[in-house]
């Protein structure tokens, strides 16, 4: 990858790798990114690898950068690994017990201890993975086990970004920190007010600290409100980005924070290996002047180039779940309302995680009043509250793989059956949300 090569422009310009169900749009051509940059069991590979020492409590003592050659002993999958762990081990990883998997997971251990002290934002957000048949069809939509092998190579990550930072810190070069700002007053306000309609805390008049959301999702863990306060969190942070500049990284409650562990997929690791090759003096292909000069433009084009990715990832899986929903057309489906618009609700559904819409029309004759602060739509009539959260039952009307959308029709609202849409007679009360509460007095007196 050499500077301003047209491989170099290219690299740029994506920003980094994006993944699909059925592919991946890489950052680097397949004959690097899938073979001369990719690990290989017992293959010779080149590399820039971090030593680190941590002590029994997870703290970072040193660190030291070398550029040289590695072997990978073997090609292991989390899932293998963790078997290994947890007593069935295999013809590879039984000999690689004692040597390198029992010792690994003992300093994950200790980076645990450290982490629980550090107090980095715990959200708990299930990822889900979509599978294809041979046809290019959806075989079967389900959500991610989080196993210790996943949460272990996480933290060394974790870790060996925060040596990268340092380390050029240290030797005063340039470099793209990964930053990421504490939520806004607004965003905060907002995520309070639903906190105190759920009977829970956050902590005002106080500098925030990831410990208080915490605090917060740790009162919500086991409740009916898990789900909500979780999303609503995530709804409150910033977008992370890169920059020049260190502001910090609030979610992982770091100080100094750079991307260093995947140069084959994220253009942000590649100016960080680049960095450390010229601070070491380890070769002519370090980060050049042209480079340094551009440094925040490049910042803002792959921050612009991940946001894409994302949503085109979001926009795709949302296609993949409305093909694969396309042939149960009047299913009925258990679900929680996450989204709360002027025009209508959003519904996740428990199923598979997919997100559709119930628009303000399919809701009745009557009219609902919008509040932006609770999220909260509320008949004028009725008095029916609808707020984020709420368990619902919902039929599915209309699936459009072409565009991802799915239409829903509202059967019940946490248990309580809705009345047919554009019937006046009657009064429908169902529990109304509690997020809503005393703080927006909107909602009138059953009758």
């Amino acid at each position: 990858m050499t500077p301003g090569s047209a491989l170099d422009r290219e690299a740029r310009k994506r920003g980094n790798s994006t993944y699909f169900p059925d592919r991946v749009v890489p950052m680097l051509p397949d004959i690097l990114s899938g073979d001369l940059c990719s690990l290989h069991e017992g293959v010779d590979r080149a590399c820039l690898a971090v030593r680190m020492v941590i002590d029994a409590d997870g703290h970072k003592r040193s660190h030291r950068f070398v550029r040289g050659l590695m072997r990978s002993a073997a090609s292991l999958s989390y899932e293998r690994v963790q078997a290994a762990i947890d007593g069935t081990p295999d013809d590879v990883t039984g000999p690689l017990m004692e040597p390198v998997l029992r010792p690994l997971y003992a300093a994950y251990a200790a980076l645990v201890r450290a982490r629980e002290v550090r107090q980095p934002l715990e959200l708990d957000l299930p990822e889900r993975k979509i599978v294809l048949d041979d046809a290019g069809k959806v075989a079967s939509v389900a959500f991610k086990d989080r196993l210790d092998a996943h949460k272990l190579i996480e933290e060394c990550m974790i870790l060996a970004n925060v040596a990268a930072a340092e380390e050029l810190i240290r030797l005063k070069r340039p470099l793209l920190f990964r930053v990421h700002e504490e939520p806004s007053p607004m965003k905060l306000d907002a995520l309070r007010e639903v906190a105190e309609g759920a009977g829970m805390t956050l902590a005002k008049g106080q500098v925030l600290k990831t410990q208080h959301l915490n605090r917060l999702l740790s009162q919500a863990q086991g409740t009916e409100f898990d789900e909500l306060i979780n999303i609503s969190t995530l709804r409150s942070m910033t977008q992370a980005y890169y920059h020049p500049e260190n502001f910090g990284h609030f979610g992982l409650a770091l100080r100094n924070y750079a991307h260093f562990t995947s140069p084959i997929r994220r253009y942000s690791d590649l100016i960080v290996h680049r960095a450390l090759i010229a601070g070491h003096g380890w070769g002519s292909d370090g980060l050049s002047v042209w480079d340094i000069e551009n440094l925040e433009e490049t910042g803002k084009l792959i921050s612009d180039a991940e946001r894409r990715s994302m949503a085109a990832e979001r926009d795709t899986n949302d296609r993949y779940l409305a093909a694969y929903l396309s042939d149960r057309i009047g299913a009925e489906f258990a679900g929680r309302i996450s989204g709360v618009q002027r025009f209508g609700l959003f519904i996740r559904l428990d199923e598979t995680g997919a997100d559709g819409l119930i628009p303000i029309r399919a809701l009745g004759r009557e009219f609902f009043h919008y509040d932006e602060a609770s999220q909260t739509l509320t008949g004028s009539e009725t008095g029916l509250t609808l707020g984020l959260g709420q368990k619902v039952m919902v039929r599915l009307s209309e699936a459009v793989p072409v565009t991802g959308g799915l239409i829903l029709e509202l059967l019940s609202v946490e248990g309580a059956l809705m009345k047919p849409a554009g019937r006046k007679s009657g009064k429908y009360h169902p529990r109304k949300p509690v997020q809503a509460a005393a703080k927006r007095r909107l909602v009138r007196k059953p009758r």
